[in-house]
């Protein structure tokens, strides 16, 4: 499990007056930073490809993005990707809830909901700023109190422009989501079950929404959407199929897994206690305590596992990430390497490979981390510590450009454009001229050139 630093910046600036409600209501939570780990994303792809069929989009096109976020939440916000926080997975008790979560976003895609917000967005806009004009206008009038009121009115109203807009949205991409559920044969119990979970918590904290307040909620009244939705899956074939019961389990070993890596450890001790040994417990175990930095005990857990199956790829991932991150990289390497094999290179795992290798300080070992890492950025290009793992070859056998064209990389993915321009330039003037890296390191500079100069503007 790594943690990636935030690639996306989702809508951060606030904004003053009534453009900040406005703005706050329209736009997605931001995330903190995306989450990514091997196996977790390899579930996430098996489960929802054939819901991306069944919507006309190809898989390989379509991300399911991880992000570290505590609430039960799910969104797009343009493109082909689904974010799901990390408070959803905590919240779902199987894969099926997650793949009623996963269609129902798909149908925002292909709604173009994301895209089409700005049409919601632009009468409510009006209404907000015929108002501010208005309520200015009281004010240098000398009624104050009036023009607070007609500022008032003109927000809530804005507010309901829009909101209605994406209940009608919200409304859409359910009948879209039950439509992909029915034609990849997958039941919707758990769709049902997950909003089931939603409308407890409503009831837990005391929350009712009334005519009114609903008016102010983006997404139907959850007993409607139940009423609604049950009815469309009672009656389709697909209502009595069951989700694989492998998928299932493996469902459960991602969510204590993630459980273990974000949690406190007491917490992970108090929900995983040492008595339990099934593997989700002991994978959960296993993050707390090389938190806590008892190597021995994460270790001992790491162990047991592998005892269970001792050619789970991600066990032996786990191992060896423990035995690198306790400072032990020679003894990392061969749980790494056969990991990478088992699961035919893949990039994450790999790159904890290439990390190993290089850990050893062992130059012979730095031929093998360049051809792992270049396989895993080659397969991966969201991967900013495999570009800085490969800079870090380069520069030990003295390629300076080609050490500053994986900085460069790295910096373009971390949003960093100053420094990615600065480090592509560098990489540009020593690399050879018309070379395939040569016009790489061009095409970074005149990108993050074109950032720079699109945020000036924005000032």
């Amino acid at each position: 499990m790594t943690l990636r630093p935030p690639a996306l910046r989702f809508f951060a600036a606030r904004i003053a007056a009534i453009a900040a409600a406005l703005t706050l209501a329209i736009q997605p939570a931001t995330a903190q930073s995306i989450l990514r780990d091997a196996e977790t994303e390899a579930l996430f792809r098996e489960i929802s490809a054939p819901l991306i069929s069944a919507a006309g989009l190809d898989p390989r096109n379509v991300d399911i993005v991880l992000v570290n976020d505590g609430t039960i939440n799910a969104f797009v916000v343009g493109g082909q990707a689904v974010y799901l926080n990390s408070g959803l997975i905590a919240a779902a008790d199987n894969a099926n809830q997650v793949q009623g979560v996963i269609a129902h976003e798909l149908g925002h895609i292909t709604g173009g909901h994301a895209v089409r917000g700005g049409e919601g967005a632009r009468p409510a806009t009006g209404i907000s700023i015929l108002s501010l004009l208005l309520g200015v206008a009281a004010a240098a009038a000398g009624a104050p109190d009036a023009a607070m009121g007609i500022l008032g009115a003109g927000q809530q109203a804005a507010l309901g422009k829009f909101l209605a807009f994406t209940r009608g949205e919200e409304a859409s991409a359910d009948a879209a989501g039950a439509q992909f559920l029915s034609r990849a044969g997958i039941s919707g119990r758990g769709s049902i079950d997950f909003f089931k979970k939603l409308q407890n918590q409503e009831f837990r904290y005391g929350f009712t929404r009334d005519a009114d307040s609903e008016f102010y909620s983006s997404h139907p009244m959850t007993s409607d959407r139940l009423a609604t939705l049950q009815d469309v899956y009672v009656r389709d074939p697909a209502w009595n199929a069951r989700t694989d019961p492998k998928v299932d389990a493996r469902f459960q070993r991602i969510k204590a897994k993630l459980y273990g890596y974000l949690s406190e450890p007491q917490a992970t001790l108090t929900a995983y206690p040492e008595y339990l040994t099934d593997v989700p417990a002991r994978y959960a175990r296993a993050y707390a305590f090389h938190k806590e930095s008892f190597m021995d005990k994460s270790l001992a857990e790491t162990d047991a596992l592998l005892a269970t199956d001792p050619g789970d790829p991600y066990f032996l991932e786990l191992k060896g990430q423990v035995l690198l991150e306790e400072g032990r990289p020679v003894d990392a390497i061969p749980p790494l390497k056969r990991a990478t094999l088992l699961t035919n290179n893949e990039p994450l795992i790999a790159t904890t490979y290439g990390h190993a290798l290089i850990a050893t300080e062992d130059k012979a070992n730095f031929a093998e981390a360049e051809r792992v890492l270049k396989a895993a950025v080659a397969r991966d290009k969201e991967n900013p510590f495999a570009w800085y793992q490969l800079g870090v070859v380069y520069e030990a056998r003295g390629d300076t450009p080609r050490a500053r064209l994986a900085s460069a990389e790295q910096q373009l993915m971390n949003v960093e454009y100053l420094e990615a321009m600065r480090s592509a330039e560098a990489a540009e003037a020593g690399l050879p001229a018309g070379s395939p890296d040569w016009l790489r390191a061009q095409d970074i500079a005149m990108s993050a050139r074109a950032e720079i100069e699109r945020k000036g503007k924005k000032k």
